[in-house]
């Protein structure tokens, strides 16, 4: 039976992280992702589940205690916003080196530096290019609903274990503090120790002695031995876009313009999707559900059908690389966004989409062919 509640995006989070039957939880207190540590602690999910909840004492102390915990095999999730993940990202970058599964969330503020507690999407780049140094990648989740903040965190450690690699739920003040009715499914049990064993015991320490020891490290001085590492890593990953990419399209059929968002911002393109379609005009959306594997083939292909495409986002132009790399040049893209905090309306979406991409380009391709005609 599934349950309903009407909550706040880190409080979805949170209470999904219990019923997912996580075995710990290693944070630290930071705006606007408080609620998720400030709800586990309120909900003793130790009475309930088992579940460890830990305040650290630092950010790097949170993200190394999910090291340790993942070595073991367990079900480890952490949480912080933008510049608690800078400070963890020397920690991500181990886990990722050692092959550890762990789930990372970032809900998103604006900066550089101390910036402001209000929504952002400035951290792309941080969380799709690796972010921390080396040779790495994390499968990025980007939630635009409290549902799916809740969702997400039984996707994620899915997807976790799957490969053995950390995930990232990359979120934003706006969803995490929003308010919307969540649909909660089952609690699910903690595997026991000896299920554990079972599972992970041909790389996971467990204690056990009566086989060849399993050792967690992400160093390997032998470069052939580092670059077989590396190109594990990278298999990885090729494999996480051959059979784990997700994505929506929202009016796409005759869209003859295309509106690029994800998270928060692609809930308010759909509303200008609605808006540009009674102005007359076909709009359409496609939102990446993950930013790692990126949907590069679908705007390849869809480049063929638009006139234009305008990346929507929460930041000065991030993800529009992306899009521009994806489609090859075949058609134009523009980016429109807002910072500090302020959150763009789909009235100004669609009004940057009439300027930027029907007007702009437009009156260029109308100028290039009444030149071509008179040559």
């Amino acid at each position: 039976m599934s349950e309903i509640k009407l909550m706040k995006g880190n409080e979805a989070l949170a209470e999904a992280a219990i019923r997912v039957g996580a075995d710990a939880y290693f944070g630290y207190p930071i705006t606007p992702q408080s609620e998720v540590i400030e709800y586990l602690m309120s909900e003793k999910p130790e009475e309930r589940t088992g579940m460890v909840v830990l305040q650290a004492e630092s950010e790097v102390a949170a993200i190394n205690m999910v090291y340790g915990a993942a070595s073991t095999g367990k079900k480890v999730m952490t949480s912080s916003s933008s510049p608690g993940i800078s400070l963890k990202l020397e920690g991500i970058s181990y886990l990722a080196g050692a092959e550890l599964p762990a789930v990372i969330v970032n809900v998103v503020r604006g900066g550089p530096g101390l910036g402001t507690i209000q929504p952002s999407q400035a951290d792309y780049n941080q969380a799709v290019k690796g972010g921390g140094h080396g040779d790495y990648k994390l499968y990025v989740l980007a939630p635009a609903s409290v549902q799916e903040m809740a969702d997400f965190v039984e996707d994620a450690f899915d997807i976790a274990f799957k490969y053995r690699a950390p995930v990232m739920i990359l979120s934003d003040g706006l969803i995490g503090q929003m308010m919307e009715k969540v649909s909660f499914k089952d609690q699910m049990e903690r595997l026991s120790d000896k299920e554990i064993i079972k599972r992970y015991d041909d790389w996971a320490v467990t204690g056990k002695t009566e086989r060849k020891r399993n050792i967690i490290t992400s160093l390997d001085l032998q470069p052939e031995k580092m670059e077989a590492r590396v190109g594990r890593l990278m298999d990885k990953y090729k494999r996480m876009e051959k059979e784990d990419l997700r994505f929506e399209k929202i009016e796409c059929d005759d869209a003859e313009y295309l509106f690029v968002a994800y998270g928060s911002s692609a809930r308010i393109a759909q509303k200008a999707v609605k808006l540009a379609r009674e102005k007359g005009l076909k709009v359409g959306l496609l939102r990446p559900i993950t930013l790692f594997p990126y949907p590069k083939q679908q705007l390849f292909e869809l480049a063929d059908q638009v006139k234009g495409i305008l990346s929507v986002e929460l930041n000065t132009g991030q993800m529009v690389e992306d899009v521009r790399l994806a489609v090859e040049h075949k058609v134009p893209v523009e980016h429109f966004g807002r910072t500090g905090g302020i959150i763009h309306t789909p009235e100004e979406v669609l009004e940057a989409l009439e300027q930027k991409i029907i007007n702009e380009h437009g009156r260029t391709r109308h100028h290039k062919t009444r030149e071509s005609s008179i040559l």
